[in-house]
């Protein structure tokens, strides 16, 4: 049960390299009783963003840039805790890291080219809206006497 779960791609053939993965484990916080949280079940992975090789380098350069905010000193962080196994922590905390990973360094969106409404639909449109307008007109209280 203890074999982790293959290498955690990020995107294509590209995945996280487990030699440069570094895990910290320490005590889950959170309510106890009896043998509760007394386990270092809390996961923290750091893999140091700034020094890959794994990534391509235009990737790595659009996943500092985007991650700027959550980046120490080129490192970034992932914390899990919501399992009460260290193993399972560590899946989540691997794979919540591939997604950081895959998101951040995902091509930039093609720009949005504007289109026309086609006539035909805008005057089907216009053409709805006026004989909406005859029916309720028609319900108004003038002829009711």
């Amino acid at each position: 049960m203890w074999g982790m779960s293959g290498p955690y791609v990020i995107r294509g053939s590209v995945s996280l390299p487990e030699a440069e993965l570094m895990w910290r484990f320490s005590r889950s916080s959170g309510p106890g009783g009896q043998h509760v949280n007394t386990s270092d079940s809390q996961v923290e992975l750091r893999f140091d963003l700034a020094a890959t090789e794994a990534l391509p380098e235009v990737w790595k350069q659009r996943a500092l840039e985007r991650l700027a905010g959550r980046l120490n000193g080129g490192v970034v962080t992932v914390r899990a805790s919501e399992h009460r196994s260290q193993w399972r922590n560590r899946e989540a905390a691997a794979v919540r890291l591939a997604a950081l990973l895959a998101e951040a360094s995902a091509p930039p969106p093609k720009p949005r080219r504007p289109t026309r409404i086609p006539r035909g639909i805008n005057e089907r449109r216009l053409r709805e809206k006026k004989q909406r307008s005859e029916t309720k007109r028609g319900r108004s209280a003038r002829d009711w006497g």
